[in-house]
């Protein structure tokens, strides 16, 4: 099972690197339903795989200086207070405590990988569409707030199923600054999915729902698998690719939200 572990940490690395979608997209209902892993747990030891796989992605994107630091704060600015919120009130309120929200989780999951497979599907539409209405950006101060607000959302969804930093991150900022260029806005996504996913990480880990020993497996193959998937994505067609992933999100999450 350990090896097991790995070789799922390997593939969800791989696809990561041909397309770009974060892991919790894959990894958590791969936990989930393949592995019979507590949904909590699940959610909780992926944040933590997301936030260290994510921080290779952001030093390089850093590096070659495609990210907006600004865009980045303003969208840690709302998530990190609203997730570090969701998780105390899913602990104090929630029958059981984050173990005994099982239901909300898997809905929350179902959900989200829903909007995930629709960002995938349509993104080229949606920025078309963005330049296309909005143009420019004609007011800044609004356009600060609703970044704001938007981070507010994911930090939500990202603490209660560990999906929305990737796919709908980056569909949010195609609306909210049409004129940034794509490479720019997932760069700025990716390194402000770090800080959000390591707070909703360690949030999960004082409530008790992180498997430190799952973690570790995860990672040593993810790694590589993040390598070669990042090599040969080149000679991987991507309008083929994202279908197919996809349905897959489409599957799980329809199954996710019936359970």
């Amino acid at each position: 099972m350990d090896f097991a572990y790995t070789v799922a940490g390997f593939a969800v690395g791989a696809i990561v690197g041909l397309t770009g979608v974060g892991g919790g997209s894959l990894m958590t209902p791969l936990l989930v339903l393949l592995f019979g892993i507590h949904p909590s747990v699940a959610v909780g030891t992926d944040l933590l795989y997301a936030s260290i796989t994510k921080a290779g992605g952001t030093l390089a994107h850093g590096m070659k200086g495609t990210v907006d630091w600004a865009v980045t704060r303003r969208l840690a600015t709302g998530s990190i207070p609203a997730a570090a919120l969701t998780l105390v009130l899913v602990g104090k309120f929630a029958p059981g405590g984050i173990g005994g929200a099982t239901g909300l989780i898997k809905v929350a999951l179902g959900i989200a990988l829903l909007l995930t497979a629709v960002a995938i599907i349509f993104r080229k539409q949606i920025q078309d569409y963005a330049v296309k209405r909005f143009g420019g950006e004609p007011n800044p101060a609004r356009t600060a707030r609703l970044t704001v607000l938007t981070g507010a959302v994911l930090g939500v969804l990202v603490s209660i199923s560990s999906v929305g930093a990737g796919a709908l991150g980056v569909t949010a900022l195609f609306f909210l600054y049409p004129r940034m260029s794509a490479l720019r806005i997932v760069g700025s996504d990716i390194a402000h999915a770090v800080p959000l996913t390591l707070v909703a990480g360690i949030g999960h880990w004082m409530l008790g729902s992180v498997d430190w020993f799952l973690l570790g497996s995860l990672i040593i193959g993810s790694l590589p698998g993040i390598w070669v998937g990042s090599h040969i994505s080149t000679k991987v067609p991507d309008r083929v690719l994202r279908p197919i992933l996809a349905t897959m999100l489409v599957l799980v999450g329809a199954k996710l939200i019936s359970h």
